[in-house]
């Protein structure tokens, strides 16, 4: 699989420049901490928080992605994330972002690495867009976070979510979503 994702980059596929406006709001409204991009590709989301005074990680499987981030200031590790090659610490993040990418069975160490008080930021291709095997469900990314407060949520093309890991004060409650977003 990572021959197959350097063979993309190299040849200048999936180099997305431009952070999600969602993340971008998110970014401009929270004060820095510790951040963790999750399979970063070539590194947009990672840029974007390092030029916000975020002490940043960026983890993906493709060498040439990572050659792609382009900046000191993010930390950048090798590793495949469906073979276990990077572990999640429980609480050690202030934001974990990870979008376009799907990895079901991360879910459970994403969400507990978030620290109180931290966030989650994800998007992911909602079924119907692509191949059904790295898509959502409609819903299925909010049901991810029951009992976390959510800040933003979107569901179109993509399911986007920026979930706060709140003090356990709503543990067991579903999460809340309203129309409009705080972001």
């Amino acid at each position: 699989m990572n021959a197959s994702w350097d063979e993309r980059f190299a040849r200048g596929e999936h180099v997305e420049l431009a952070p999600m406006d969602f993340l971008a709001s998110l970014v401009e409204r929270i004060p820095p901490g510790r951040a963790l991009d999750a399979a970063c590709g070539a590194g947009r989301h990672a840029r974007l928080l390092a030029e916000h005074g975020w002490d940043v990680t960026a983890v993906d499987a493709s060498g040439v992605g990572l050659g792609l981030v382009g900046d000191s200031r993010v930390r950048c590790v090798r590793a495949d994330l469906e073979r276990g090659g990077f572990v999640i610490e429980p609480g050690a993040w202030d934001l974990i972002v990870c979008t376009c990418y799907l990895q079901r069975d991360l879910i459970p160490a994403i969400r507990e690495g978030v620290a109180e008080g931290g966030r989650v930021a994800m998007a992911i291709p909602v079924k119907g867009t692509m191949n059904p095997a790295f898509t959502v469900e409609p819903g299925e990314l909010l049901e991810w976070f029951q009992g976390w407060e959510v800040e933003h949520w979107r569901e179109e093309r993509l399911a986007e979510i920026v979930a706060v890991r709140s003090n356990g004060w709503n543990k067991g409650l579903p999460a809340r979503a309203s129309a409009r977003s705080k972001i």
